[in-house]
């Protein structure tokens, strides 16, 4: 647990009103662990300490007590310009993630120097029984390989994974709905020869067709597809 500097500056800017907002939007976090410190205050906070003495100390303090003491870790991690240090510190710490907003704000920037190893570690976590190394496998993929570096391969691995958990089958549906948007002829075909779970088709479905990228037709096309559920 932390203890440090940075837990008692953090401590020192605890909002009861932020933190009830913010206990809401992670219904899966307990409340008493969430002190309510808006994201940019973590961020400037994970910018002062990354490199100090005070900043590696609680990079070793894990598991962390607070869910804003989580965030700041993984936007510490995110600025790490070594790949080598970063992907280290982001095995030891990914398997501690426990909720979608730490997962998904933890976004290290030397990944995209690295797209051949980050692409083999993203398909090794999507094979863990945690929750949340599975999404960020998913959430790697969809940030490095839905463009220019655009792989069917590896959309196939993403269809491929089965869970009954809700924030891995959310990320499958984000992750179709923007290759919809990028690679709308490639990725079509799994909806039309209906290829998922219901629930995620439908939410795929449902989310491309928020995407100002989606044109309207084919935002009719899609509609066309949706599984009807009782």
């Amino acid at each position: 647990m932390s203890t440090g500097v940075i837990t008692k500056e953090l401590l020192s800017l605890r909002d009861d009103k932020v933190a009830d907002f913010t206990s809401r939007t992670i219904p899966n976090i307990d409340r008493e662990k969430i002190l309510g410190i808006k994201t940019p205050e973590l961020k400037a906070i994970a910018k002062k300490y990354l490199g100090s003495d005070e900043g590696d100390e609680f990079l070793k303090e894990v598991p962390h007590k607070y869910f804003e003491e989580d965030q700041v870790h993984v936007f510490m991690l995110s600025l790490i310009k070594d790949f080598d240090r970063c992907i280290s510190e982001t095995e030891r710490f990914l398997p501690l993630i426990d909720n979608w907003a730490t997962c998904d704000q933890f976004n290290p920037k030397v990944f995209a120097g690295h797209k051949d190893e980050i692409r083999e570690y993203a398909l090794k976590w999507m094979k863990s029984d945690k929750t949340y190394e599975v999404r960020f496998g998913i959430l790697n993929l969809m940030r490095y390989f839905l463009k220019e570096d655009f792989d069917i391969n590896l959309v196939g691995r993403v269809v491929e994974v089965k869970s009954e958990e809700y924030y891995i089958n959310m990320m499958i549906a984000w992750y179709l709905a923007t290759a919809l948007a990028y690679r709308y002829d490639d990725i079509l075909p799994i909806l039309a020869e209906k290829r998922l779970d219901p629930w995620i088709h439908n939410k795929t479905i449902r989310k491309a067709c928020e995407s100002f990228r989606i044109t309207p037709e084919q935002k009719t096309e899609l509609k066309l597809l949706v599984i009807k559920t009782k």
